[in-house]
């Protein structure tokens, strides 16, 4: 198997822009040389030498039933059983990726079981590509050379300090779960060393983390940007598509576009925007359908003696 020399964790900004930018569907190959079930470990075999590949999905029609390795026929050939149907040697519970995964799942998927290729399906379940650790650094490397001038530009970084005032940005990546609060976790840094109230902290981590989130579940990806004056803190939140169709909706508490997938990893219950809004002293979203949106949310530092700080 050909290792990824890229990583979800420690890998230079542009090249986990390019992770999370593209999606399976971008990098695998499309077409696929299969086998029936009928078909004998020996024709196996043949089609593994011809294509000069080492796994050969099974399939009944676009439907995937197994895999078989370059390992399941060496094993038949030491058992003697190079003739018998490829059913009895397959492996039937096979992982697959979908199409429309961020690419970043596939480097996860083969660093965690160390497997050279995955099945991809649609959202039909049926078999539209493979993706193999070649397809990977081949596509990563073409991206790379097509792309650095504009990725350099969106580097996150962290201005000086000038006449009390700082900002911060950050990028945020479509499904990067891994990441997600990054951006939290650094502007809470930031307020603790200048001294800010803690709960006044947490009101701010408790905006950033949801805006955060929306971003990485909701849009395409998109940016956080911190400005923070002497007196307060600006969160300024945009993403690039596919916007709002309805704020109103946005805004009542419950409410959430977050298709099976996303719940299930324990995301997308529709308190993201009205926590930010209860939380904040300044609160504003634009959004165009199709575009993206844009949420302002400013809390005050220093807030009167009088003003009770809410807790979360």
């Amino acid at each position: 198997m050909q290792s990824i020399p890229f990583n979800t964790d420690n890998s230079p900004s542009v090249i986990l822009e390019l992770i999370f930018r593209l999606k399976i569907k971008n990098v695998m190959t499309r077409n696929v040389r299969t086998a029936c079930k009928q078909c004998s470990m020996r024709e196996i075999q043949k089609i593994m030498k011809e294509e000069r590949i080492t796994g050969v999905p099974i399939t009944e029609g676009s439907r995937l039933c197994g895999i078989v390795s370059m390992e399941d026929v060496l094993n038949t050939m030491d058992e003697g059983l190079i003739e018998d149907d490829a059913h009895k040697h397959m492996t039937r519970n096979v992982i697959v990726l979908e199409e429309d995964m961020p690419l970043s799942f596939a480097i996860n998927y083969m660093d965690k079981y160390h497997y050279g290729r995955f099945p991809v399906l649609n959202m039909n379940k049926e078999l539209v590509g493979i993706i193999t650790s070649r397809d990977i650094v081949n596509h990563l490397l073409l991206e790379m050379n097509k792309e650095m001038t504009r990725l350099e530009e969106m580097i996150p970084k962290a201005d000086s300090v000038e006449s009390g005032s700082q900002e911060m940005n950050f990028i945020c990546h479509r499904y990067d779960f891994e990441n997600a609060g990054k951006a939290s976790t650094e502007i809470k840094k930031a307020l603790k060393k200048r001294g800010i109230d803690r709960k006044i902290i947490r009101r701010i981590a408790v905006a950033s983390y949801e805006l955060e989130i929306n971003i990485v579940v909701h849009s395409e990806g998109g940016g956080m940007t911190f400005v923070i004056h002497p007196d307060s803190v600006k969160i300024i939140a945009g993403d690039r598509g596919p916007g709002i169709a309805d704020v109103e909706d946005a805004m009542t508490e419950g409410f959430s576009t977050a298709n099976d997938w996303i719940r299930s990893l324990g995301f997308g219950a529709g308190m993201g925007l009205p926590n930010v809004k209860r939380v904040s002293d300044e609160f504003q979203i634009e959004s165009t359908p199709g575009e993206g949106t844009t949420v302002t949310a400013v809390i005050f530092t220093n807030p009167p003696q009088s003003e009770t700080v809410p807790e979360e």
